[in-house]
């Protein structure tokens, strides 16, 4: 009886709150403008990303194009540290800037792990999903217009599996490096850190973006790094190579299965959801 009072007194001084989780279908968040702000922040913060990263990308195939810099070409350019820089800067400087207004997500994967969590309703999730690929299509289709032959030329940016790995290795790369970012999403946003790691200050965006930093420094070798489909969509869209569409798949199949064990792994282990959902239908019975 004094443990379960005990445990009554501890449940009830409980130092953090987690936010209600959002129902699965609010038709009623479609009348509120909050919400087409967020969705309009979305698009416009993935176009901004996918214009500075592909950018990026494109300008370092170019500086260190051998036929243009000489033999001194592969000393050429920001190399793929430079371009793990960007899109992991991008992230930390776009989350910053939005994730007030829309929650940062930048990326549908992002959005589905949440969306399992119960962090975002349906309409949300799939308004962001929307807006994130068609601005990834607008970003890439700056990247182009503004320098078209060297888009042409350099591949577009696109995502694809290197020669000499399997279609399995590059899903299984997306699968972790999206887990590694949904994860750090999930571990940099939670109240109950916050709550009680306070005496650590943590500015969430700060390793949001070093995850994927540190993930493209590991996979851009084997897939040039998705985990992010709309990343890899809008230059699918753009460069429209048979190759790109081939691979589609991998940069959606895998980017999702990640943020659904990563969403898992958070909710019903770390945070014992699992068990607290075990306890209160045992205290009903």
């Amino acid at each position: 009886m004094r443990k379960d009072m005990e445990a009554g007194a501890e449940f009830t001084a409980k130092d953090y709150t987690d936010p209600p989780p959002a129902p699965l279908v609010d038709a009623e968040e479609l009348t509120k403008w909050s919400l087409y702000r967020a969705v309009i922040a979305e698009f416009i913060a993935t176009l901004l990303f996918l214009y500075i990263t592909v950018a990026t990308v494109i300008g370092y195939k170019h500086q260190s194009d051998p036929n243009v810099t000489g033999p001194d070409a592969a000393c050429s350019g920001v190399g793929i540290l430079g371009i793990a820089w960007a899109f992991g800067g991008m992230i930390f400087v776009l989350v910053y800037c939005t994730a007030g207004i829309s929650g940062g997500h930048i990326n549908p994967a992002v959005t589905f792990g949440l969306f399992l969590a119960r962090k975002v309703s349906l309409i949300r999730a799939l308004l962001y999903m929307i807006a994130q690929c068609l601005g990834a299509i607008c970003g890439v289709g700056l990247v182009k217009a503004f320098q078209k032959a060297y888009y042409n030329r350099y591949g577009g940016g696109v995502n694809e599996l290197s020669s000499g790995y399997s279609k399995g290795t590059g899903l299984a790369a997306e699968i972790i490096g999206t887990f590694v970012l949904v994860y750090t999403v999930f571990s940099a946003t939670d109240p109950k850190r916050s709550a009680r790691d306070s005496h650590v200050p943590v500015l969430a965006p700060l390793p949001i973006g070093f995850a994927v930093f540190m993930v493209h420094l590991g996979t851009i070798p084997i897939t040039g790094t998705g985990i992010n489909p709309a990343r890899s969509f809008g230059p699918a869209v753009i460069y429209n190579n048979d190759k790109a569409w081939d691979d589609q798949w991998i940069f959606w199949v895998g980017p999702f299965i990640g943020a659904a064990i990563a969403t898992a792994y958070h909710q019903y282990i770390l945070r014992a959801g699992a068990v607290k959902a075990l306890g209160s239908f045992r205290s009903n019975a």
